[in-house]
């Protein structure tokens, strides 16, 4: 077992486990932490905890220390500081004629490097481009290209619901989403009804996506002949979430409507398929 806190150095980024030590840090506290990428200056968003081994990446990178109010000014400075070089690499984009889309710029804590994200269709040949940041900022450059999930999650914005984008606001990381979910769900196969900001599949459609898996499973298929306490009828329609069915009674004429303990009263669910 070790002892870990979770730290996160962006709104909604992914939580890193970090050892810390002798240090007392508690949940909200503002650390420095050691990273692969250097000093880094982050929020801890999940007090000291154990965890398993195989829950964590080791070797353990070690907190260095509790943040003050310096350290939150360098971080200030060098938002602002990235603000500038955002203006300066959009315009040396456009001076090379390079097919790309600048969307956000960060610097490392320690200004030991300058990371540029954007977007584009395909590759891009930006030696050149890295040549000129270098000599502007004399720090080491780094061009990371992305996904136009990860641009959504980065510029934020308000998705179809009427609510900021999961994505930028809670979602660590983007799970796999299909549309297989939204058959599913019985969602309207559309595609301007089911994407999200980015053009791709909304995130939410994995909220329910269990629930719906596991409802289904204990429901008839639509088509199948069944017994209910009104006898044998046909399943016209289902609410999967309420557990609700449809049945049509070709003798009565009639659709009812039943829960699915009501069915399961009668001891049989699925009579035969009408397929």
């Amino acid at each position: 077992m070790y002892d870990v806190v979770g730290v996160r150095f962006k709104k909604a980024g992914k939580i890193y486990y970090f050892d810390p030590g002798e240090i007392l840090v508690q949940k909200d506290d503002f650390v420095i932490v050691e990273t692969v990428r250097g000093v880094e200056y982050g929020k801890v968003v999940t007090g000291r905890k154990q965890v398993e081994e195989q829950d964590v990446v080791l070797p353990l990178k070690k907190v260095l220390r509790l943040a003050d109010q310096k350290d939150r000014m360098i971080v200030e400075e060098n938002k602002q500081a990235a603000k500038e070089a955002y203006e300066v690499c959009c315009q040396k984009v456009n001076e090379h004629q390079l097919d790309m889309k600048l969307v956000d710029v960060e610097y490392t804590y320690d200004r030991n490097k300058v990371i540029f994200y954007f977007t584009a269709d395909g590759r891009v040949d930006f030696r050149e481009l890295v040549k000129d940041l270098a000599a502007i900022f004399r720090t080491r450059i780094e061009l990371r290209q992305i996904g136009v999930r990860d641009e959504a999650k980065m510029l934020g914005g308000i998705g179809p619901c009427g609510r900021m984008l999961c994505c930028s606001t809670f979602l660590g990381d983007f799970d796999p989403v299909s549309i297989k979910m939204a058959k599913d769900q019985n969602l309207s196969l559309n595609p301007t009804k089911i994407s999200g900001l980015c053009g791709r599949l909304m995130c939410c459609l994995k909220y329910e996506n269990d629930e719906y898996e596991t409802a289904k499973e204990q429901l008839p298929d639509l088509g199948e002949m069944i017994e209910t306490p009104n006898g044998i009828g046909k399943v016209v329609g289902l609410n999967i979430l309420e557990r609700v069915l449809q049945i049509e009674y070709s003798d009565l004429g009639r659709v009812l409507e039943f829960t699915l303990d009501e069915i399961l009263k009668e001891g049989v669910v699925s009579i035969q398929s009408t397929d």
